[in-house]
């Protein structure tokens, strides 16, 4: 042992050699001799380690040092400093982080004369990985919990308008006066259409989690917000003996309309839930640059202790026991990370036992760039702009083949009708059909509406307008159609804005140069 002190004087030239191996290697090593003295201590501690050691330090005074140096966060340094010292000779390892992050795995072993050897590795990049994959682990689980989150909300969710269209249609078929009944068809069809925007937008919040959802920043009047919130709603007050009213203001605003609808939807949802007397009302007033859209009842109110918590997922009040006001405790927390999505301040203020206000500012929206112009009800004479215009339809669902043709002849349109790129072809080549546009399914067996317009055209002899139309929303499948430079829309598609793109197409098509295509949640 006495080589090892006189490293630079007696040692042989073997001795040497090992001395540099121990040199050469990342991992930090001190050598200790029976009576606690320091006799090495390598390059690759002093490069890994600034704890102040030389040799011929006691092994006391290191433990000390290291204690007290601030190299390692140790939390109790005396505890620490006097259970180490004990421990000298004795086989054990530990994990430490340093003062800025990094991670050092000390092990000790004793050696056959009575001292004992300590490593020092740098384990940083182990304790990272580790870390990576327990978040992945997280994540994994996360989105588990996320799939089924988004099934229960579906089924809740879809609920309400499917128990109202039940409704309707059993009154319809036993309604003899015309006028009542072609009031609850408009209802019915409000209905079918608030299920279409429930399912994109529970689509859209499973996509939450994953970052995927974009929203469509659009101007719009909240007339027609808050009358299919009425019809959505109005059978599940009337049930309960409740008040439920809307005060619709001549108000333009600009956000997405979609996912709006859906942090007020959850907002009246649950004012009806935990109202028992009184009523709903639904309103706005002005604030600063924009609305504020209150939804107030006269409910049971939210106590103070939960207001913090209200809107955390899957929470749900301090007294709600009761069985059939239970929910799954998403809405509200669905409502903040949607209004925080588009940057807008939601609020709540309650008062128990006399009711609660939940509301959400939105900014003011510039009419003249509303959709309700893009939206218009363009009527059946109008319509008759499109008289005699020859056009193909192509679309492999019989179904919808028949439901789209039967739509476009009430437009007075010349139509026909193929089920695939043959059947089109067949149309345009032996029977001398020349459409001044074209519509195409996008997913045509083994082709793609893009192909088969593309054969269309080129049978034609002419860049024909066209519109694609698909049941794919995939942002990528959307994507690659528009960069084709032929306007899409997402089924099933609204007949008003069928109208109005077809319309732009033949008459007006700068317009759609102009506008920004709509994006898949609208459709």
């Amino acid at each position: 042992m006495d080589d090892l002190v006189d490293r630079d004087g007696g040692a042989d030239q073997q001795m040497r050699a090992t001395w540099n191996g121990f040199d050469a290697i990342d991992t930090g090593l001190l050598i200790w001799s029976h009576d606690r003295v320091l006799v090495y201590i390598n390059d690759g501690f002093r490069r890994s380690c600034d704890i102040p050691v030389k040799l011929g330090m006691h092994y006391t005074d290191y433990v000390a040092a290291v204690a007290h140096s601030r190299e390692w966060i140790i939390p109790d340094p005396d505890e620490w400093e006097q259970r180490t010292v004990n421990d000298f000779g004795i086989a054990k390892e530990s994990d430490y982080q340093s003062a800025i992050g990094n991670f050092m795995h000390v092990a000790q072993r004793p050696s056959r004369d009575g001292g004992m050897a300590i490593t020092f590795t740098d384990i940083t990049a182990v304790k990272h990985n580790e870390r990576q994959l327990r978040e992945a682990k997280e994540t994994a689980e996360a989105t588990d919990e996320a799939k089924s989150r988004f099934l229960r909300a579906a089924n809740h969710d879809l609920r309400q308008p499917l128990a109202s269209l039940k409704i309707l249609i059993y009154s319809c078929a036993r309604e003899e006066d015309e006028e009542k009944r072609a009031e609850m068809l408009h209802a019915m069809g409000v209905a079918t259409s608030i299920m279409e925007d429930l399912l994109g937008a529970l689509l859209q919040i499973g996509q939450l989690d994953a970052g995927r959802v974009q929203p469509r920043i659009t101007s719009f009047q909240l007339s027609e917000l808050f009358d299919r919130l009425r019809i959505q709603f109005a059978h599940q007050a009337q049930e309960k003996g409740l008040r439920l009213k809307f005060v619709i203001p001549a108000k333009t605003v600009s956000t997405d309309r979609a996912l709006l609808e859906r942090i007020l939807s959850n907002f009246v949802a649950n004012a009806i839930r935990f109202t028992e007397v009184g009523g709903v009302v639904v309103g706005c007033r002005k604030e600063g640059r924009g609305l504020r859209i209150e939804v107030v009842d006269t409910g049971r109110g939210v106590k103070e202790e939960d207001r913090v918590r209200i809107f955390d997922e899957f929470y749900r009040g301090t007294d709600d026991r009761q069985p059939q006001k239970k929910g799954l405790g998403l809405g509200l927390n669905i409502a903040k990370r949607l209004a925080d999505l588009l940057e807008l301040q939601i609020d709540v203020r309650s008062e128990v036992g006399r009711g609660s206000i939940f509301s959400v500012w939105v900014p003011f929206g510039n009419i003249w760039h509303s959709d309700i112009s893009a939206e218009a009800n363009i009527t059946e004479a109008v319509a008759g702009e499109f008289a005699g215009t020859p056009m193909l339809l192509v679309e492999d669902d019989d179904f919808l083949r028949e439901s789209m043709t039967q739509l476009l002849l009430r437009w007075g349109i010349d139509v026909r009708a193929a089920a695939n790129e043959t059947e089109a072809i067949e149309l345009v080549t032996n029977e001398a059909v020349s459409p001044r546009l074209i519509i195409a399914d996008y997913n045509l067996e083994s082709r793609t509406g893009l192909d088969v317009i593309t054969a269309i055209r080129a049978a034609i002899g002419a860049d024909t307008p066209a519109i694609v139309v698909t049941a794919d929303a995939e942002p990528k499948v959307v994507a690659s159609i528009r960069a084709a430079g032929i306007p899409v829309l997402i089924k099933p598609v609204s007949p008003p804005r069928l109208r109005v793109m077809m319309h732009n197409l033949l008459f007006e098509p700068e317009l759609l140069r102009q506008t920004p295509d709509a994006s898949p949640t609208s459709q």
